[in-house]
């Protein structure tokens, strides 16, 4: 008989490593020291990226044998805004992304994947923090750091289902601002590389900049604020033990999103845990080039500046697909890879914060925050 297999964290990663244990007949138990899973992101709205790869992501998901009974909202179309408020669509054969909920409530991915491995008998154990294991496990926790951070509201909306950014370094500095609408409700926001100090600063200019450009309506506004860790890993284990999920690294440095990475990660660790195989040359051979791809276009990326932004989504909306364009762009190639070691130097990616202040006023009638003394 095995002795259970202990996963810490209950992320996308740590629930996906989770069922791929229970379905491969290893008994699993789930450390998560938050009360509920998916505890952070409070309904926050985000794009599980159809970019990044040559498959639709439900079917890779399908073919790992994960659920898609989670709500969902392909996005084949968009608006693209660069710093000059000029309009770009945003146009693919196939969906770019498909928008979900993260959050403990029915409908969201991440209770989702909890409710797949409660069903296989998987052990949950919420408010349980560990730090080290002494038997067989995996380790998949979420940002120790802050690369970057994403910071506005989510809120209730007539608005209709769609996705918007706005490529500004003067609303997001080295990122983009967002806007996301998925049944009724929607996720604003700025994600920014750096200057930190500066969010909410950012934050209210996101929002009257969008209100401007669309004129669409805000109810039941509640400020949020969230971390991303990106780096290039060498090593995914800590000691004996994988690292799955973003703990390690497995994340998309240009886009900030990294669901689809941190699942395959978490069903690989699993998997090579369950056949005795080497996890750390599975991920170096599967995921490490398109990991140092994103690290080099985020570093190309932050480069550019206000004027390449607008470049970058003309030449976008010029070859009339943008799906084609961007999995042009994440797709390894040479120069790319001669490009690492100047993308390591340069990269602004080191910077590090403790917290997002996520008790900000909500806005007022108007859907701007109220002035504060301090913009700390």
């Amino acid at each position: 008989m095995y002795a259970p297999v202990e996963v810490v964290g209950a992320g996308p990663s740590g629930l996906a490593a989770a069922i791929t244990l229970a379905r491969g007949g290893r008994r699993v138990v789930v450390h998560e020291a938050q009360p509920e899973v998916g505890h952070r992101f409070r309904r926050d709205l985000q794009g599980l990226e159809n970019w990044s790869g040559t498959r639709d992501v439900l079917d890779v998901l399908r073919d790992l044998g994960l659920t898609l009974d989670f709500d969902r909202a392909p996005c084949a179309q968009g608006i693209g805004f660069d710093a000059w408020d000029r309009r770009y669509p945003l146009r693919s054969s196939t969906p770019l992304c498909y928008l979900v909920e993260r959050g403990p409530g029915r409908g969201s991915l991440d209770r989702a994947l909890l409710d797949q491995a409660l069903a296989l008998g998987v052990d949950v154990r919420f408010g349980s923090r560990r730090e080290r294991l002494e038997g067989p496990g995996i380790f998949a926790l979420g940002p120790r750091s802050a690369s970057a951070i994403a910071v506005g509201y989510h809120f209730e909306t007539h608005q209709e289902d769609g996705f918007w950014i706005i490529l500004d370094d003067a609303l997001a500095p080295a990122g983009y601002a967002y806007l996301l609408v998925m049944g009724g409700r929607g996720t604003i926001k700025t994600c920014m590389f750096k200057n930190f100090s500066r969010r909410r600063t950012y934050v209210e200019r996101t929002v009257e900049r969008f209100r401007r450009l669309l004129d669409f309506d805000m109810r039941n506004s509640r400020f949020h604020g969230g971390v991303g860790n990106f780096f290039v890993p060498t090593t995914a284990h800590r000691g004996q033990h994988a690292i799955a999920g973003e703990q390690a690294g497995f994340q998309d440095a240009l886009a900030g999103f990294g669901m689809r990475y941190a699942i395959q990660s978490g069903v690989m660790a699993a998997q090579c845990l369950l056949e005795e195989t080497d996890y750390e040359a599975s991920w170096q051979q599967q995921m490490k080039r398109q990991i140092e791809t994103a690290w080099v276009n985020r570093a190309i990326y932050e480069h550019l500046g206000s004027h390449g932004y607008r470049w970058l989504l003309r030449v976008q909306a010029w070859t009339g697909d943008s799906s084609r364009f961007l999995r042009w762009l994440y797709r390894p190639a040479r120069l790319r890879r001669l490009l690492l070691p100047w993308a390591q130097r340069r990269s602004a990616l080191g910077i590090t914060v403790r917290a997002v202040d996520d008790k900000a006023p909500p806005p007022n009638s108007n859907g701007v925050r109220r002035r504060q003394p301090s913009a700390a």
